[in-house]
């Protein structure tokens, strides 16, 4: 029921300019159901906000349907003390409690919180939340008090020296020879580990039944516990000169066990998040600067954007630049995934964390910090790594309600042994076995173990998967549209032909051509250009530009109103070009891209034609017939001319071609193949290719590409190779079926586990080695994804 005292939000907004944007505002507050009261101040930009049932996420998403923003900022907490599922749900809960968190996800298998914050929460107020729920918490990147892998080993080593003399009779008789060491002893061995070294078991067990809830721990907490105090119960109940059947080595040897397996698993998830950790690795922690002529060493975070850097051969370039002078190649494999060398020279980029070859470069710092490919890499990275898959929902669902259902099954055991006859002693010791076999640790590690893997090793060959849920789809994908210019050919075309009207000379024709395009990052106009300084053209000034959507573009040279565009511009002009339509459509016809330059005005005409070609990049083929022989059915969308887009289909064995397609069109024809019931992906590099990139079911920018495109997609390839498609969509297929393999085995470990024990058929010792040994078989698992590779 909600609370009859209604709930204060304080939300900051941006984007608000006048009166009408603050009214805008409170009236989309005011229309949420349970809003009490809603006020918002234009002057210091704030919302205030009474309300008896709408969440924080709720007034958010008002506010942005409204048309403003409510600035957020992001926070990652390490933790520790995580156990299972239950654990990480119960710190999300937590945490989610905490005023101004707007969004909080914990991921398991890295032992992390990636947080959705407004500004000004309080982040002592977070790690208290943590604090209180029972687990450890601290700031990302800060360092963690004493070593807790140090402090794990030498609790495993001192489990195991305590435990070998009670498992040394079970491994004895199974040679044949009988020894049991004496009651005292027994006791004296096994009271350390239950009650010192599994004291970590007890305090979570506790926190867990503090909170409500129930997890891995006070199963073992109360397994163990059963199997020692029946152990104390047959010591002292036991005649004088009779040596009474004692269960202290299955206490120990189940806390020693889960130990081991917490250990192995603990290894197991550090691995997972190796990619982070090379990536990081990177990143050198001395630069020489150039300072009046002079070199100097100084540390990374002493530089400043414009620096002038010496590298020498074989060092890793310090920050992302701009080669000033020098020639060399560039290693950039770990950035990339690139396994050849990348020659540089000035002009070109360089990455901070490539190494340099075997030449001297002097280069100019450009981006430092956050704003570095390699920060940016890293970022997206452990993104997608915090973020959760669909499919986990499910998981974190019957995580809830695991614990109490095993506690309930436990508890059935005892009775129902009790009512066919069974002694006390058997009935709890199934109702152990029950306890101890059914951990939920598999459970909660099978998906996030999967993605930080799969995620991982992506990034390694130079796939950027920057949410989970991209991840998850990508294997179902059933159609890819592909861009063509910069996708599937190169994006560098030349000007090949050009042909001049009457009255207008061939250098005339490439001047007012190059005048128009000055400024221009479009392939097009780069080529026009290269063809003017070519012929050493002096171009005349260019006033009053402005693109044309899809068609071209127009500007004033001189006196005169040009416009340089394709058919559809000269179509929707209607100039008359008909002594060049044979000429242009032989052109065509060779999968030459057109451009016409126009006079506007009273003297409208056609003043030349101009042609362009553009190769195939080398791996599209390869790329298109890998897709194909997989069942996914190709398709090219391009604005270009019909001629130039079909020769390109056809080279490239593609049947579904749509040509002179407006950016805007892009998304609708995506949005039709998703209505048709097509699981969509979206291949492009361009601005232009945003909104389709959005549209998609999975975006995939090319490497290369704008950051407009690589910020609307869900996938980014690091290097404008189109066979990284079909690689990010094999490793997406690989990372779900490991997910569903670990889901199973998690699931089945239980199945059968629970009722074997239950039926008296598994004794504690056995289901504790089996509930350790799924924890670790489920991460390791995971881990053979780090042995793919991209076919070539």
């Amino acid at each position: 029921m909600p609370s009859s005292a209604p709930q204060v939000f304080t939300l900051p907004i941006a984007g608000m300019t006048c009166a009408s944007c603050a009214g805008r505002v409170e009236r989309a507050l005011g229309k949420l159901p349970g809003v009490h009261s809603a006020s918002v101040n234009l002057a210091s930009e704030q919302a205030h906000i009474e309300s008896l049932t709408a969440s924080l996420p709720q007034l958010i998403q008002a506010v942005e349907q409204a048309g403003y923003q409510v600035p957020a900022e992001r926070l990652e907490l390490s933790l520790s003390g995580m156990t299972c599922a239950s654990c990480a749900g119960r710190i999300e809960r937590a945490l989610a409690g905490q005023p101004g968190v707007i969004a909080v996800s914990v991921n398991l298998a890295s032992e992390k919180a990636s947080l959705s914050l407004l500004p000004g929460t309080s982040t002592a107020a977070l790690l208290g939340a943590v604090a209180a729920a029972g687990y450890q918490a601290r700031l990302a990147g800060s360092t963690p008090a004493g070593d807790p892998q140090q402090r794990e080993r030498w609790h495993l080593l001192a489990a195991i020296l305590l435990t070998l003399p009670l498992a040394a009779p079970m491994l004895l008789g199974l040679a044949g020879l009988q020894w049991m060491p004496p009651a005292w002893l027994q006791w004296l061995l096994a009271t350390p580990v239950q009650f010192y070294l599994g004291a970590r078991f007890y305090r979570a067990g506790w926190n867990a039944l503090r909170a409500g809830s129930g997890n891995m721990d006070l199963l073992v907490a109360i397994g163990t516990s059963a199997a020692y105090g029946l152990s104390l119960y047959l010591w002292w109940d036991a005649h004088a000169g009779h040596a009474p059947h004692l269960y202290f080595e299955s206490s120990a040897v189940v806390i020693s066990l889960v130990l081991l397996g917490k250990f192995l698993e603990g290894r197991a998830k550090r691995q997972t998040g190796a990619a982070i950790k090379a990536l990081q690795a990177l990143r050198p922690e001395q630069a020489v600067r150039i300072v009046d002529g002079r070199d100097e060493t100084i540390g990374i975070d002493q530089l400043r954007v414009g620096d002038l850097l010496r590298v020498r051969p074989g060092e890793r370039f310090p920050a992302d630049g701009e080669v000033l002078e020098g020639q060399s190649q560039a290693d950039e494999s770990l950035i990339s995934g690139e396994s050849l060398p990348v020659s540089k020279a000035p002009g070109d980029r360089v990455t901070g964390g490539a190494i340099n070859g075997d030449g001297q470069l002097l280069v100019v710092t450009r981006a430092l910090g956050a704003e570095s490919v390699l920060a940016r890499i890293i970022r997206l990275v452990e993104d997608a790594q915090a973020a959760k898959a669909p499919i986990q929902k499910l998981v974190d669902r019957i995580s809830a309600v695991f614990v109490p259902l095993v506690l309930l099954i436990a508890a059935l055991t005892v009775v129902g042994w009790l009512l066919a006859g069974a002694g006390l002693e058997t009935a709890l010791l199934n109702a152990v076995s029950v306890l101890v076999i059914a951990c939920p640790c598999a459970l909660g590690l099978a998906t996030p173990a999967a993605i930080m893997a799969g995620t991982g090793v992506a990034a390694r060959h130079g796939i950027l998967i920057k949410d989970a849920e991209a991840l998850e789809i990508a294997h179902k994908v059933t159609d890819v549209a592909f861009d063509k210019t910069g996708t599937l050919t190169s994006g560098h075309p030349q000007l090949l032909h050009w042909q001049a009207r009457p009255g207008t000379t061939e250098d005339d024709l490439l001047r007012l051509a190059g005048a128009l395009q000055q400024g221009s990052e479009h392939p097009l106009a780069k080529a026009v250009l290269e063809a003017c300084a070519a012929r050493q053209l002096v171009l005349p000034a260019l006033g009053n530009s402005r693109s044309l959507a899809g068609r071209g573009t127009r500007g004033q040279v001189g006196q005169r109103e040009l416009a340089l565009g394709n058919q559809r511009l000269l179509e929707e002009l209607q100039q008359d070009a008909a002594d060049l339509a044979e000429l242009a459509a032989a052109w065509q016809a060779e999968g030459r891209t057109l451009a016409w330059l126009l006079q506007l005005g009273p003297s409208a005409q056609v003043l030349g034609l101009l042609a362009f070609g553009d190769a195939l990049k080398p791996g599209a083929a390869a790329a298109v017939a890998a897709l194909q022989a997989r069942g996914v059915t190709c398709h090219l969308i391009s604005g270009d001319n019909p001629g130039s887009a079909g020769v390109v289909a056809g080279q490239l064995g593609i049947t579904q071609v749509q040509a002179e397609v407006l950016p805007a069109d892009k998304a609708a024809r995506v949005a039709e193949l998703k209505r048709a019931g097509h699981v969509v992906a979206m291949v492009g590099d361009g601005i232009n290719d945003a909104p389709a990139l959005a549209a998609a079911d999975v975006g995939i920018a090319m490497g290369g590409g704008t950051d407009v495109a690589m910020a609307a997609a869900g996938i980014s390839l690091m290097r404008g190779d189109p066979r990284l498609v079909p690689a990010a969509l094999e490793i997406s297929r690989r990372t779900y079926a490991k997910i569903q393999q670990n889901l199973f085995w998690a699931f089945a470990y239980n199945l059968v586990g629970i009722p074997l024990a239950a039926a008296g058929l598994l004794n504690p010792v056995i289901a504790g080695a089996a509930m350790a040994l799924s924890s670790v078989s489920v991460v390791s698992n995971a881990l053979l994804l780090s042995y793919w590779k991209p076919d070539r």
